[in-house]
């Protein structure tokens, strides 16, 4: 009985998340830093890989690896009744961060367009293309992540608590 009802509060223990895990928590800083390093390595690629279609190619594939890798860290830590709302906000706030790190880029003449430099006005154009990008990419993947997840628990996780139950049973 003694386990169950402390004299002191010092017998209770509890189990604080990690600091990466705490901060996966948080849609906001998860995609305020997605959105940055989106956009600052999609400027060191477009600048200085525009020889190589391989190397260019393998970079666009490690951004979207990237943004799925970081989507799902994000996503895993709720059910998939909130990953209907979350993942087209996370979108959005990676959205509006990779814009804000583009007018930063705008304004120190650092932002590429093709093979030329981006000026104030293409900023927009930018920034709605962006949002359409990332808007797919991030709710497709959360899809294709919420499929795997029911399949898994409605066929692996099911047979474990069959398993369960006979053994309990026997």
């Amino acid at each position: 009985m003694s386990n169950f009802f402390p004299k002191h509060t010092v017998h209770w223990h509890f189990d604080e998340p990690t600091v990466l895990r705490r901060f996966t928590f948080s849609l906001w800083e998860m995609a305020i830093l997605t959105g940055i390093v989106l956009r600052l390595y999609r400027a060191l690629v477009a600048t200085h890989t525009s020889s190589s279609w391989l190397l260019l190619g393998g970079s666009v594939a490690f951004s979207v690896l990237l943004l799925c890798a970081m989507t799902t860290v994000h996503l895993a830590n709720f059910p998939l009744q909130r990953w209907v709302w979350r993942a087209p906000l996370f979108a959005a706030v990676v959205v509006a961060a990779e814009s804000a790190t583009s007018l930063a880029l705008i304004a120190v003449g650092r932002e590429p367009k093709g093979s030329a430099r981006a000026e104030w006005s293409d900023w927009l154009p930018m920034a709605w293309g962006t949002l359409w990008l990332r808007m797919v990419e991030v709710c497709a993947w959360a899809l294709v992540l919420a499929a795997v997840v029911w399949i898994v628990r409605r066929t692996i996780l099911r047979e474990g608590v069959e398993e369960e139950s006979e053994t309990a049973q026997a």
